[in-house]
């Protein structure tokens, strides 16, 4: 794959890029560092890439390490309002009760529901990208289904 397929499947996808990193990370702030981070990874890294076929699932898979990261990174950091103990404002959020809910999840169910549901991708793909067998692709989005409709039940009452 040359550098100029490379930029033209990054711009095509921009919004499933976005939409992974949503799922995993809260900030867009966060969410726009791990996607610049893997558009200059994927170019210095590009002769790693094996088949031009793979180069969507091989695109995916760094933005996932990229937010694992970010996520150890913010692991770390610790408020000024925590440390002293003290409580921390809670900002008002606009999200819908399902987002909310897939927000509940934990991360390797929601990276399934973002694949699978919001992006289109067969198990198959899916289980590809995130370097798992197809049924544990199976049981994850079984296991959020179920989640998130305990939850949603348990927001409506």
């Amino acid at each position: 794959m040359k550098k100029e397929q490379l930029g033209q499947l990054i711009i095509a996808s921009e919004d499933m890029m976005y939409h992974v990193a949503k799922t995993m990370l809260d900030s867009d702030a966060d969410c726009a560092d791990a996607i610049q981070d893997t558009i200059v990874k994927a170019f210095t890294k590009l002769h790693t890439l094996r088949q031009d076929s793979y180069a969507k699932t091989w695109l995916v898979r760094i933005l996932i390490n990229e937010c694992y990261a970010i996520m150890r990174r913010e692991k770390r950091i610790v408020s000024l309002e925590e440390y002293q103990g003290g409580e921390t404002a809670i900002q008002p959020r606009d999200y819908s009760d399902l987002y909310e809910a897939l927000r509940q999840l934990p991360v390797d169910n929601r990276i399934c529901v973002t694949l699978y549901y919001l992006e289109g991708y067969s198990v198959k793909e899916t289980a590809k990208m995130l370097g798992i067998t197809e049924s544990a692709v199976k049981n994850r989005l079984a296991r959020a289904r179920n989640r998130m409709r305990s939850e949603l039940e348990e927001a409506a009452t």
